[in-house]
Parts: C-alpha cells; structure tokens; sequence
C-alpha cells in the first residue's frame, strides 16, 4: 500500500504574520468598547459608599454628600436611641455587638438614626455601606472586600421586605449567620422595615393541620423558614407612630433649626395640626416637611435653606431662647384648649427586643 505524502500547512511571512496582528489588534479594540469599563479604586477615605454592579462587576461607590443628622434632631425615640448607640459603640470598642433590625410606622426616625449614627461616630472610624435589596445576593463579596480593612463598617439596608418567590433572602441569612465562614468582627448589618416579619405570611399558612392534596407534607416548616430571617437579627427595636404633642414637639424643633423666631413657631401650631389631617400620618417625616414649607413661607430674613449647626452670635443665642421656649410653648398647651385631632395610633414606649 503505498504511502501518502503529507500534506504541506501553508506559512506565513513576516509581512503576512505582520498584517494579521494588526488586524487581530483592530478587532480587539472595536470589542472593547462592548466590555463593561474595570471597576474604579475604592476611596478609602470617604464615610460613606453604596455598593454598585455592573455586568460581573461591583465596587464600593463614595458617597459626596452625606445627610447630616444629629442626634438631637431625632425626637421621642430616647429608648431606641440609647439601644442603637450602645450598640454602635460596643462596635466601635472591639466588643461584641448585634445586626439590629429597625421596624414599625414609617417617618419616625429608622433610617434617620442610622445615618446620625454615622454623623456621630466617622471620626472614630465607622464607615456606612448602603446596600439595595436588588444586590443583597453581593453581601459575602462586600465582606470580603472589607474584611482586612482597619474600620468598622455598617452595612445598610433601608425599607427592607421581600415578596413571595424572591430569593435573595437567603444571602442576607447567611452573612447574618449560617454561612460556613467565620464573620468579620468588622462588619454589621442595620436594615430598616415597615414590618417584622421580613418575608410575607398568610393565614392558610396557620392551618397546618389541614393538608390539601397538591400542598406541602410539613406546611409549618415553610413559616419557620420565613420567621427565620428576622430572628437572626440580635435586636429588634421597634419604632411607633408620634401622638399629637410629640409631632407638635418635632415641628418646633425643626422650625427652630430653619430659623424661625419665637412668634413664627408659636403661629405654625394650628397649621401643623392641619396639614398631618391632609397626610393622613404623624411622623417625624411630616414634621420636617411641614417645618420647610412654613419657613419659607412665613419665616422672614432669617430662614436658612439647612438647619443651622454652629456657634451662634449672642443675639442669636437671646433669639434662639425664645424660640426654645416658644417650642416647649407649642407642645405643652393644655388639653382643654387644643382642637380636637384625630389619633393616628397610639405611641408606646414598649420596644420588642
């Protein structure tokens, strides 16, 4: 049998090869313009990030402008502030702390602490990570990605809840405890929540007792599973709606901070009551936008766009007195003279932990 000849590949020259590379060189740069862009250096020295992805990618975002809030703007919530101090700075020490879960009436004050928390303590090194419910499925890659660093991170996620059929629950159950890795002692998780329980129940879930034939054998595991995501949280602090001297109380402040005189603060009572009964709710929230549009409005010269932090002038000092009481004035009327406003809810001083 005769053999054949083998068959002879075709080469290429120097020019040939050149052409190529070149070609192959103009081909990888129009697919660049395709590739999502490598995610920037983390600033390490701003206070506080939100975690952003893009394509496969994510990186902690610096945030520019930060809320500032004070822990005298936040008022009639003494008990959740002295738990949520306490914690922070157990934190802050080295010592053992919890994730804490904030729930209750919206506006009175779950986010706002948190971010006063932050005001409170970045000179002493913690740090605010603002994490969406959307990438929760990324906490163990954000760990990880401050896992050596010398601050103390908090990471943050507002107005959290999740609908029948999500699944990113279960990460947030694993960073908060599960997970086979160890958890960084630098790390913790504040989430807020209009509601305890994280994820949604339904009273057939209660009959446990009743079986249909297309339904599951253990119906009761399936509510233990959602009961558990709340649980892991080692606090609960409960937030509840403001009875009508307490958001009186809360106008005042406010007022005061915007710049409003003594007689203004005095004259925004009524209109305050007036203007919960057109919202519908009571809260700390509804104070602070009240207090902007009765500044503006009837504040004079002296209204600030902000609230004022700083040293005063005496005058300032005399003015500022008066508003003070001018506020004690707006919340301390007798019962027998104020109007008669319908209650929202009743406030409790009560917190579940």
């Amino acid at each position: 049998m005769a053999k054949s000849k083998p068959v002879a590949l075709p080469t290429l020259d120097a020019v040939d090869l050149g052409a190529f590379l070149a070609r192959a060189d103009r081909v990888l740069a129009q697919l660049e313009a395709f590739l999502p862009p490598a995610a920037p250096a983390t600033e390490w020295e701003s206070h506080a990030f939100r975690w952003r992805r893009r394509g496969s990618r994510g990186w902690l975002e610096p945030v520019r402008h930060i809320a500032r809030i004070g822990m005298d703007d936040l008022q009639h919530i003494d008990r959740q502030k002295q738990i949520i101090d306490r914690n922070t700075a157990q934190f802050l020490a080295n010592r053992p702390a919890n994730n804490v879960l904030m729930t209750g009436a919206r506006g009175t004050g779950k986010s706002s602490l948190v971010k006063a928390m932050l005001a409170q303590y970045a000179d002493e090194g913690l740090r605010l990570i603002e994490v969406d419910k959307s990438d929760l499925c990324d906490l163990q890659e954000i760990v990880e990605a401050v896992a050596q660093r010398p601050e103390r991170f908090i990471v943050f996620c507002d107005d959290l809840s999740f609908e029948e059929g999500e699944a990113d629950y279960k990460a947030l159950k694993s960073v908060l405890d599960g997970s086979i890795a160890a958890a960084t002692n630098n790390v913790l998780i504040y989430a807020t929540s209009n509601r305890r329980h994280l994820m949604p129940e339904y009273m057939n879930e209660n009959l446990s007792a009743k079986h249909q034939t297309d339904g599951e054998i253990h119906p009761g595991e399936t509510v233990e599973e959602k009961i558990s995501l709340s649980e892991r949280f080692g606090l609960w602090l409960s937030f509840y709606p403001f009875k009508q001297d307490d958001y009186l109380d809360i106008v005042a402040h406010w007022l005061e901070e915007l710049g409003c005189d003594a007689d203004s603060i005095a004259a925004a009572r009524m209109e305050a009551l007036q203007w919960t009964l057109e919202r519908g709710s009571r809260s700390g929230r509804v104070a602070w936008q009240f207090a902007k549009d009765w500044a503006a409005r009837h504040g004079g010269a002296g209204v600030t766009a902000l609230p004022v932090r700083g040293e005063a002038s005496v005058d300032d000092k005399a003015s500022r007195k008066a508003a003070k009481k001018a506020a004690k004035d707006l919340g301390s009327t007798p019962p027998e003279k104020r109007p008669m406003i319908a209650d929202y809810g009743a406030a409790s001083d009560e917190s579940d932990l």
